[in-house]
């Protein structure tokens, strides 16, 4: 399948560069992939899609302040660090800029040397495996000396980091944030609870693979970069006990299906608890085992996230939902409007 089929003209001034003063007054577009309909929203108005019994998965991963500035220490030449996963111990899976002038040995310095790095191994796509050096936790260290890893196409400067965290973020170890969880708040989370809608949390950390484009022409040629997931014990059995009892599993972002997709096809539909690294890549053709419905940003031009959520509703779903959101002056990406794929929408 050729990338090109999941192009779109997106005006740039369409693509959100701040959070709105009240997260959960996005806009929402609601598709039924059944028959293609869209319907034009407020996000408060998910609860009204959402009924008794059904199960809403959020991914509670916490970003980390995970960009670093620093100079190289033989030469003073200035470096950019963006920390992608921890590999063991002191030693992070990073990118960096410039990369090519960080060879093996390589020292770097941070914050006058508050925090230091040797590069201990060259990688692929500009990425370095560095050894942090510091004195006290490194958490504590990086959040002195870190800024949050805002994505490429956000230009102006977060007044408040707190905005690029789900309000419940809890588990550190992210590049990026899920963004769909951004439109949630405490008090619209404790409504949908008390309508008798389960909420459950899984933690994927978003990693290499936001960042990666996809730069083949056939689609099946891309490869994913693994990230690190986990789902409990607690969390697989009330999904399995929803699905017994006919509830519908709503998936919040594409790193929540991911995971929920990931167990499930390892386990002939069911959940169970299990943590590690998963690749999944979901494009057209794919079955979906786990979910039932999604909630998710407008993404990227031929970004694999595209191809997901074609997946789901049907690609020519997905680019006329698309062509509807550029016309009526949606949002995009982590700071823009959601969208719902769950059949039967349209009709509720």
């Amino acid at each position: 399948m050729e990338v090109n089929l999941f192009d779109f003209d997106l005006p740039e001034e369409l693509i959100a560069q701040t959070p709105l003063l009240d997260r959960a007054s996005s806009r929402l577009m609601v598709l039924d992939p059944e028959n293609g309909e869209v319907m034009h929203e407020k996000f408060s108005s998910i609860i009204d899609y959402l009924k008794p019994g059904d199960c809403l998965v959020l991914n509670d991963t916490k970003v980390l302040p995970a960009r670093l500035f620093g100079v190289k220490e033989e030469t003073g030449a200035k470096v950019e660090v963006l920390l992608l996963k921890q590999i063991e111990g002191d030693r992070w899976e990073t990118l960096l800029k410039p990369a090519k002038r960080v060879k093996d040995g390589t020292m770097l310095s941070f914050g006058d040397g508050v925090l230091k790095a040797k590069c201990v191994k060259e990688m692929d796509h500009g990425g370095r495996e560095l050894e942090f050096i510091y004195d006290g936790v490194f958490y504590e260290v990086l959040e002195q000396l870190g800024e949050m890893p805002l994505p490429p196409y956000i230009t102006e400067t977060l007044d408040d980091q707190d905005r690029y965290q789900t309000v419940f973020a809890k588990n550190r170890g992210s590049a990026a944030a899920p963004t769909a969880g951004l439109h949630f708040t405490e008090e619209l989370l404790q409504k949908i609870e008390e309508k008798g809608v389960h909420i459950a949390f899984i933690t994927l950390h978003v990693g290499l693979g936001t960042f990666r484009p996809v730069s083949v022409d056939k689609i099946e040629e891309h490869v994913m970069h693994g990230e690190f997931y986990q789902l409990t014990k607690g969390t697989a059995e009330l999904l399995n006990k929803v699905k017994e009892g006919g509830g519908r599993i709503v998936s919040v972002g594409t790193t929540s299906t991911r995971t929920l997709e990931t167990v499930a096809s390892k386990n002939n539909g069911e959940f169970e608890e299990a943590s590690g690294w998963t690749d999944i890549f979901i494009f057209p053709g794919y079955e979906f085992k786990a979910i039932d419905g999604l909630i998710t940003n407008f993404h990227l031009p031929k970004s694999t996230l595209l191809m997901l959520v074609s997946a789901l509703a049907g690609r020519e779903n997905i680019l006329n939902a698309y062509h509807q959101a550029v016309e009526e002056r949606y949002r995009f990406f982590s700071f823009g409007d959601a969208m719902l794929i769950l059949e039967g929408s349209s009709t509720r």
